[in-house]
């Protein structure tokens, strides 16, 4: 062996300090492909087919044929583009931006681990060039974490600035992007989403502000692009289920008024009385309140079935939820809520009042994966001693995608890769096979719905927008 930290694991295999699955996950961590992994647990003296499955090794016999079985540029993205692993161009860099801290410290936090492993996959190289990455805080932690629109500004401000950078992976939340769109519009800057999913970003619709999306856009020409599905999805979609497969009858809508959580409300709410619902009230709830209880107790005296909050987890909804269930147990009133609130850390300060909490996800979760979507899983679960936090799937994917945008042009030049990006076609990921559209949206339109029980959010069904 070459690395000699590879050696060094397999005296640890052999004096039994290690067992066969940690040897396999480190070795592919260090960059072992699987037929070295099983030579050198032959070597010694373990036979490669008792041994557990190589997080770069294929899948079990049944996975997704869309989906590939190994954590390699051979068998990631869009097939035929060829790696270059040289570096004698320079540097090339990738700058993130999303909150780290508070409420959001696993989410932002799992998401530079996962960029960091599409970066190790491709050998931190690409087109010719070494490919540097840079993650910033878009939040600010006076305010549990979450994202602050002049620290966002600063953000893709810095990375506009950066000659090297080529790819603005940014940002986690919906509003935070409305700050940093036009800036890095203006300047070409590829700029592309693992977890934004406001329609107004990209579509057109009755329910978006005078101008949208045009506004974001000053340049004329689209720089954003995002492979999550969007609200006019999840908004649908969790309408949908709510009436027809739950049954609720009558709900009550809370947002924390906010472009993401407005937006995913008032398309359930849209959805929701177009399929014949009743909606009790549609509302914004202060995030700032000190609790809930009277507005709980209003809401409990006109007896809805259920409660749909459209809001993400830094701005109190696990205390919303908390006050919810003191007044409106949860064997007679559902709770439902969207993507913002599909982390653990809104599970924990929940407590006991998360129990039997439905949350849609834009995609699946990833212990819900298969293929080369559970190689994956297994790789970040064994770095990060935890379940990934969902959209640190779609974290990996934006970073291949910027990977092989620089592959595929092999030059210094935004525009050339932004067009690469934005012309992504039939690309292999962690989810299934996806491509972008004329609008930078995903032709993805997977979305899942998850309960929380025994204080883990825990994959239920596939649902699907009303027709």
């Amino acid at each position: 062996m070459v690395d000699p930290r590879l050696d060094r694991l397999v005296e640890q295999l052999r004096g039994g300090g290690i067992d066969r699955r940690t040897f396999l996950v480190r070795a592919s961590a260090l960059g072992m492909s699987a037929f070295a992994a099983g030579a050198a647990l032959r070597s010694a003296g373990v036979a490669a087919q008792d041994a557990s499955p190589s997080p770069m090794a294929s899948p079990s016999p049944g996975a997704s044929p869309a989906v590939g079985g190994e954590l390699t540029p051979e068998t990631l993205g869009q097939a035929g583009i060829q790696h270059n692993a040289d570096t004698s161009g320079g540097t090339v860099k990738l700058i993130s931006s999303w909150p780290m801290t508070g409420a959001s410290e696993q989410i932002g936090n799992d998401s530079v681990a996962a960029v960091e492993l599409a970066l190790e996959v491709y050998g931190g190289a690409a087109g010719g060039f070494a490919v540097d990455y840079e993650f910033l805080d878009d939040g600010i932690a006076a305010n549990n974490g979450a994202w602050d629109a002049t620290r966002e500004a600063e953000n893709a401000t810095r990375a506009v600035n950066d000659a090297d950078c080529m790819v603005y992976l940014a940002t986690y939340n919906s509003g935070a992007a409305e700050a940093a769109i036009p800036i890095t519009n203006e300047a070409g800057l590829a700029m592309i989403s693992p977890a934004n999913t406001a329609l107004r970003l990209t579509k057109e619709h009755p329910t978006n502000p005078e101008g949208y999306p045009d506004v974001l856009y000053p340049s004329g020409t689209r720089n954003y692009m995002r492979p999550v599905p969007a609200d006019d999805i999840q908004g649908s979609a969790s309408a949908n289920w709510a009436y027809n497969t739950k049954e609720a009858q009558s709900v009550f809508i809370l947002h924390d008024n906010q472009t993401y959580g407005l937006g995913v409300a008032q398309i359930f709410n849209d959805t929701y009385l177009e399929l014949g619902g009743e909606v009790l009230g549609f509302e914004p709830f202060d995030p700032q309140a000190p609790d809930y209880q009277a507005l709980m107790t209003r809401i409990a005296a006109l007896g809805p079935a259920m409660i749909y909050l459209g809001a993400i987890v830094n701005l109190n909804a696990s205390k919303l939820l908390q006050d919810m269930r003191a007044v409106m147990p949860a064997g007679e009133v559902t709770f439902m809520g969207p993507d913002g609130l599909i982390n653990q850390s809104f599970v924990d300060a929940a407590g006991d009042a998360a129990e039997g909490a439905y949350i849609t996800f834009a995609g699946l979760p990833a212990d819900a994966l298969d293929g080369t979507g559970a190689v994956w899983f297994e790789t970040m679960q064994e770095r990060l001693g935890h379940v990934p936090d969902a959209y640190a799937a779609y974290s990996f994917e934006i970073a291949v995608v910027s990977i092989q945008a620089i592959d595929q042009v092999g030059a210094k030049d935004r525009a050339q890769i932004l067009d690469a990006m934005f012309n992504t076609s039939e690309f292999r990921g962690l989810i299934g096979t996806w491509s972008f559209t004329e609008t930078g949206d995903t032709d993805a339109t997977t979305m899942s719905l998850n309960i929380v029980k025994d204080g883990a959010i825990t994959f239920q069904e596939d649902i699907a927008p009303s027709q």
